[in-house]
């Protein structure tokens, strides 16, 4: 019993409870015990390296589930609200926009000249940055609180300056082209944030791991470092 205790550690990669040699003398002599070894590397074998269960493949629902690819509509969509926002921008530093000019004039108050220097630096800044929201994606997330924060302001600003006959209706109904920029923004964040059908989180190379590992029932002071213990089959194969 001893000599199969001592055995069954050897496989464990654990301490013998009898010195090695006696175990090796024993199983030399022993042939009831020879015939036991071999079935017990047998079932350690079996229950520790096996064949991958067959398994369907679920590629092709896999991929008619995942998300569309990206689309490219926002991203121009963008483009073209950041070139008109630009455009808006640089009137207002030629004086072309004549409403703004209008209240540049003394109308409101005698910081109305800084206003409209600080107006058309948002106007530009903004238009810079829904153009490398356009460029780059995943920057829309940044731009989304600022953007929605002035349109809600601005919506409340507008509708009551509306009422007072401050401002003419086309010129609140220009705004509108940043509520449109907003949305297009959302649908931007939305898709570069979706994961792309085809790529994994796979990581690592194939060969990486071996497929299967054989099994060393040497005593542990004969194995190198790391010997004597099965390792699983390659991630990428097992799948």
């Amino acid at each position: 019993m001893t000599c199969r205790e001592a055995v069954s550690a050897r496989l464990d990669g654990e301490g013998e409870p009898a010195p090695a040699e006696a175990t090796d003398r024993h199983l030399a002599e022993c042939a009831a015990c020879r015939q036991w070894q071999a079935g017990v590397v047998a079932l350690a074998r079996s229950l520790r390296v096996r064949e991958a269960v067959a398994v369907p493949d679920l590629t092709d629902a896999i991929l008619a589930a995942a998300p569309a690819a990206t689309r490219v509509w926002p991203r121009v969509g963008l483009g073209v609200v950041a070139i008109a926002q630009s455009t808006l921008a640089v009137a207002q530093i030629v004086g072309v926009d004549t409403a703004m000019a209008h209240v540049g004039h003394g109308h409101a108050g005698p910081f109305a000249g800084h206003l409209v220097n600080e107006s058309t630096a948002w106007t530009l800044a903004l238009g810079i940055g829904l153009a490398w929201a356009a460029l780059r994606p995943r920057a829309a997330s940044g731009l989304i609180p600022v953007l929605a924060g002035f349109v809600v302001v601005l919506l409340g600003y507008s509708v009551y300056d509306l009422f007072a006959g401050a401002v003419p209706a086309s010129r609140v109904g220009g705004h509108g082209v940043l509520v449109f920029a907003l949305c297009l923004l959302l649908l931007v964040r939305r898709d570069a944030a979706a994961p792309t059908p085809g790529k994994g989180d796979a990581v690592g190379t194939p060969g990486e791991y071996p497929d299967t590992a054989r099994f060393d029932d040497r005593r542990p002071a004969e194995r190198g470092p790391g010997q004597g213990f099965l390792r699983p089959a390659g991630r990428h194969r097992a799948a």
